[in-house]
């Protein structure tokens, strides 16, 4: 009997330790670590349920923190939201620009086209944050004013190839706008419906772009009874 109970005794204190020795094993985060970690999940749940339906409480319990650990790094849900946003903004400009290297304008509305479509593909959450409404957008930029910068990209090469035509280069602006338009709002489409294939849907962009552009009329007319 005293066998037994020193026996329960010891598996008793055994079980009593074995937290402590697994807390004590945890390896602790640096600041730049927990930092990106809160990031991820916030760039994750923002995705998935918005910014409204997102919490602090649960960026935090899936970080395995306390809430003052997240107003810590960004003040609170704003703030991560905030940085979730700029990081994915500048993401898609960075692609978008590293791609408009070729110098014949129809390959470079080909790389315009796969550039949104593979920030898409690879930075699928990103891209769903992006085109949600948030009430902090306002501080952190929407995806009308992040396309608005990539037409202006664009805009400078329908300028030139505007002028070399005869057209009015003044009118690059609003061309830019609507070609980039297409491909991004084609882009929500795709986001979700996957199918066709990238560079089916990249080829289709660019035929009705092209097409578009290389019949274009240098005085567009209306045809219908309203004239204003």
């Amino acid at each position: 009997m005293i066998d037994d109970v020193a026996t329960d005794s010891s598996a008793s204190s055994e079980n009593t330790r074995a937290p402590s020795n697994r807390r004590a094993r945890r390896v602790r985060m640096t600041g730049k670590e927990r930092r990106e970690q809160l990031l991820d999940i916030g760039r994750t749940l923002f995705a998935d349920k918005g910014f409204e339906g997102t919490s602090v409480e649960e960026i935090a319990a899936r970080a395995g923190v306390s809430k003052p650990v997240v107003y810590e790094h960004f003040g609170g849900k704003e703030g991560l939201y905030a940085v979730v946003v700029d990081r994915e903004m500048r993401q898609l400009l960075e692609m978008v620009n590293t791609a408009l290297t070729a110098g014949h304008p129809r390959e470079l509305l080909e790389q315009a086209a796969f550039a949104l479509l593979d920030y898409i593909e690879t930075y699928t959450d990103g891209f769903r944050i992006l085109v949600r409404d948030s009430p902090v957008a306002q501080s952190t930029g929407t995806f009308a004013s992040l396309i608005s910068d990539i037409a202006t990209q664009v805009e400078d090469i329908l300028g030139l190839e505007f002028k070399a035509r005869g057209f009015d280069p003044k009118l690059a602006p609003l061309y830019a706008q609507a070609l980039v338009g297409m491909v991004a709002l084609t882009g929500q489409w795709w986001v979700n419906a996957r199918k066709p294939k990238k560079a089916e849907v990249a080829a289709h962009l660019v035929n009705l772009a092209w097409h578009g552009l290389e019949n274009l009329e240098s005085k567009p007319r209306l045809i219908g009874h309203r004239k204003n």
